[in-house]
């Protein structure tokens, strides 16, 4: 586990660090797959927030949760595999811009 002093001298655990310990416990998913699990994490969240803003103005007519979850569904499935595709050719272009 990464840890880190504050300016008392007090060690902390990084940020995140624990979840993604107990997560790697649990699920013994090899690391060959972690390119997939980042891309499925990822266009969820994304989806999730980006529907859920989208679904606001069903919060009037009192359908937001619905409307939110079946959007969520909708662009999910349909993100997922352009996340996947498009990971390595992104983390490529990354590559090619970014200096050491």
């Amino acid at each position: 586990m990464v840890q880190r002093s504050n300016r008392r001298g007090d060690t902390l655990a990084e940020p995140g660090t624990a979840i993604a310990a107990a997560l790697s416990m649990r699920s013994g998913i090899p690391r060959r797959y972690a390119h997939f699990v980042f891309g499925v994490i990822q266009s969820g969240i994304t989806c999730l927030v980006a529907a859920g803003i989208a679904s606001l103005p069903m919060v009037r007519e009192g359908d937001f949760l619905r409307h939110w979850l079946a959007a969520w569904l909708i662009a999910w499935a349909t993100m997922l595999p352009v996340v996947l595709l498009a990971a390595p050719f992104i983390r490529a272009l990354v590559e090619r811009v970014v200096e050491d």
